[in-house]
């Protein structure tokens, strides 16, 4: 029996409030999750990238810090989507310290 076919007869037997309780831990747990943001070992030294693409997100924040337009960034990465700066600036949000430390890496290299 699979896992999820197992939480399926779990949920069966829960009443509405385990339930709730279980929807919030699933969501909290989700709450880290960002779409379109990958990390992969062995692609770009495993920093988060836009999906599709080998665009780090350190790469797009320090290009915004030094002055560089939405549309600018659009335009010299033709496969980038205004999407994906959305979701690059959320990540850069909830994961500032992680890309400080990336900007400040490939400063010294």
């Amino acid at each position: 029996m699979s896992l999820l076919q197992e939480t399926e007869k779990l949920l069966a037997v829960m009443s509405r409030a385990e339930k709730a309780q279980l929807l919030q831990w699933v969501v909290r747990d989700l709450g880290d999750a960002f779409p379109g943001i990958e990390s992969i070992t062995g692609v770009c030294g495993g920093e988060p990238c836009i999906v599709r693409t080998r665009i780090p997100v350190w790469v797009l924040e320090q290009a915004r810090r030094l002055g560089t337009s939405e549309a600018d960034l659009l335009r010299c990465y033709s496969t980038l989507r205004a999407e994906d700066l959305a979701n690059a600036w959320a990540y850069v949000r909830s994961h500032r310290e992680e890309i400080e430390k990336q900007i400040h890496e490939n400063e010294e290299a």
